[in-house]
């Protein structure tokens, strides 16, 4: 992908939705290789949210919990050693599944699944609850996508914290086919966004890259994100961010402001 010419005003850009083969069975790319590709692309930081045990995950449950923990972030933490070296953020979430029904976990670290091993047989108002104990918030990942493994559309607004308004697999800019008939769906994103506004939940966007060939998708903040907590209280305070695509800047609210623009 070319690189991103961001805002004056917008320097910093994040990618908030990212997995690797480390961690979802469904990806192409290690977790060093994306967080480079993603410094070469002009992104500040990354967030790995690879699938949990109830998505696409490419680590076997049949193990102890804390063996399963530490492959599940073994991709996390080698990026994010990378990433310390070569001025580049690497940040850890993940995507929880529930019979195709996903949400974005943030604002917590590693050690919140060794704390909480009940997570593991939760429902989705249990997870939004312990998420919440240990200062995490729950984002509806992608609510309208329509899908092979999306039996139903099912929106949760008790126990949610933000909508995932945009997301880059929906718009597809460079007409990416990584894995067969990809989720080229405009309309999820609308409907995602005009969900989001009526309800008036926070707005997230990301990529939901599977791979090195980057979407251009994802948050820039006027000022650096430090941990990810920080991230957290920038997207509830609604302020000081814009939301990509990766063809249109779009305001916290989800209205579009101008186009995206790039260089070699």
């Amino acid at each position: 992908m070319e690189k991103v010419i961001l805002p004056p005003e917008y320097p910093y850009l994040y990618e908030t939705h990212l997995h690797t083969r480390q961690g979802s069975a469904c990806a192409s790319c290690s977790s060093v290789d994306a967080a480079k590709a993603h410094k070469r692309a002009g992104y500040s930081g990354i967030i790995i949210t690879e699938h949990n045990w109830g998505g696409n995950c490419a680590i076997s449950s049949r193990q102890r919990w804390d063996e399963w923990v530490r492959k599940f972030t073994r991709g996390y933490k080698e990026a994010e050693a990378w990433g310390r070296k070569n001025g580049l953020t690497v940040l850890w979430g993940y995507e929880a599944g529930y019979n195709g029904t996903e949400f974005l976990i943030y604002g917590l670290t590693p050690d919140f699944l060794l704390k909480y091993p009940e997570i593991r047989t939760a429902t989705i108002e249990e997870q939004y609850h312990i998420v919440h104990d240990a200062g995490g918030i729950v984002v509806h990942a992608h609510p309208f996508r329509e899908a092979y493994y999306i039996p139903e559309i099912r929106l949760c607004p008790d126990y949610v914290d933000a909508i995932e308004g945009i997301n880059c697999a929906h718009i597809n800019r460079l007409d990416y086919n990584e894995f067969g008939t990809y989720h080229e769906k405009e309309m999820y994103n609308r409907k995602a966004l005009a969900y989001a506004i009526e309800n008036d939940f926070p707005i997230t966007a990301g990529s939901d890259s599977h791979s090195t060939s980057l979407k251009g998708g994802g948050m820039a903040f006027q000022s650096p994100i430090r941990n990810a907590r920080h991230f957290v209280a920038r997207l509830l305070s609604r302020s000081e961010f814009l939301l990509t695509d990766g063809i249109r800047w779009y305001d916290p609210y989800g209205k579009p402001v101008a186009d995206v623009e790039y260089c070699s």
